[in-house]
């Protein structure tokens, strides 16, 4: 039976002492529980952490065992990182601003060690409070010795640069880049699937078990990019549509027509409904489904070279590719 070239998973929701219930109205998420839920993880390939597929002929079909017994048609030629699916994509509501954090890249992870795996990301912005930040980057003159000196002292976010963010805008996070998402903002994110986030600076908080969260100093000073002052410049896709262009993935935002938008290239896709109403139908190969907003729906290499949406206009969709692409 050849896979289905359309699938859809079972959100994993994650309970965190920063997040909220936003993603209730914003998204037309039913949320478990009372408690603040930060993450909706989409799409995700780790050992501790699982997407299952819901409906079809492989409802309950985990990710990793697509991944391990359908590789040529799940991924084609695309390349798995650390023998995983390369992505993860999730929604984040950062009702409190998230700790000060970043993750390695490709060498500060041979220097470390210990199965340090690299996340380059970028994040689209979905909703924001007025006056909302992002803190991306360092400001001018900071070196390694000025911001350990200011992890001691617990005047980190002074050292940082804040980015003023606009729903619709895309932010570029290569490994090694300073951040935290300020409180007030809803936005989609793409990463590199690793679960590696070093710890800095976390506001001098406790978690919901009452006890501060564990911060990782000496990992972190190895991993910062102390050249990286404010946003790293962002190249966009080659379609020429707002979005961000790495050697990980491609994303960007689309408007799906009436007649038909057709999203071309090699390489699994995912499609997410971002913003806006109604449903889009996405075409592919010879099934059909259709995409509503919060939903998110992964289409297999086998499937992926020629994926239609068809819609009203009124549904921004946010499209991922599995790279490899050029810087």
């Amino acid at each position: 039976m050849p896979i289905p070239q359309l699938l859809r998973f079972e959100p994993i929701y994650k309970h965190v002492v920063w997040g909220g219930r936003r993603l209730e109205p914003l998204l037309g998420r039913v949320l478990p529980g009372l408690d603040p839920v930060g993450e909706s993880w989409e799409v995700v390939d780790l050992p501790d952490d699982q997407s299952t597929v819901v409906g079809g002929p492989l409802a309950g079909e985990t990710l990793g065992g697509l991944r391990s017994d359908r590789r040529d048609e799940l991924m084609g030629t695309a390349g798995l990182l650390g023998g995983r699916f390369p992505l993860l994509l999730k929604f984040i509501d950062a009702a409190r601003t998230l700790s000060v954090q970043v993750h390695p890249d490709e060498e500060a992870c041979i220097r470390l060690g210990g199965g340090a795996r690299p996340k380059t990301e970028a994040w689209f912005i979905i909703d924001r409070d007025p006056g909302a930040v992002l803190y991306v980057g360092l400001r001018p003159g900071v070196t390694r010795d000025s911001f350990a000196r200011a992890i001691e002292q617990g005047n980190v976010d002074e050292l940082l640069h804040r980015l003023p963010v606009e729903p619709g805008d895309f932010v570029f996070l290569p490994s090694g880049t300073i951040h935290a998402i300020g409180e007030g903002i809803v936005l989609a994110e793409v990463q590199q699937s690793s679960d590696t986030t070093y710890r800095v600076f976390d506001w001098n908080r406790v978690g919901l078990d009452g006890k501060p969260r564990q911060l990782h100093v000496a990992e972190a000073l190895e991993s910062i990019d102390f050249d990286q002052v404010g946003p790293p410049d962002i190249v966009r896709p080659a379609s020429g549509r707002d979005g961000v262009r790495c050697s990980s993935f491609e994303m960007e935002l689309v408007r799906a027509s009436g007649a038909g938008t057709e999203l071309v290239g090699r390489g699994p896709l995912a499609v997410m409904g971002v913003r806006g109403d109604g449903d889009a139908e996405l075409k592919a190969g010879g099934d059909t489904a259709a995409l509503g907003l919060g939903q998110t729906i992964l289409v297999p290499d086998s499937a992926a070279e020629r994926v239609v949406a068809t819609g009203n206009g009124q549904l921004e969709i946010l499209t991922v590719r599995v790279g490899g692409f050029g810087e």
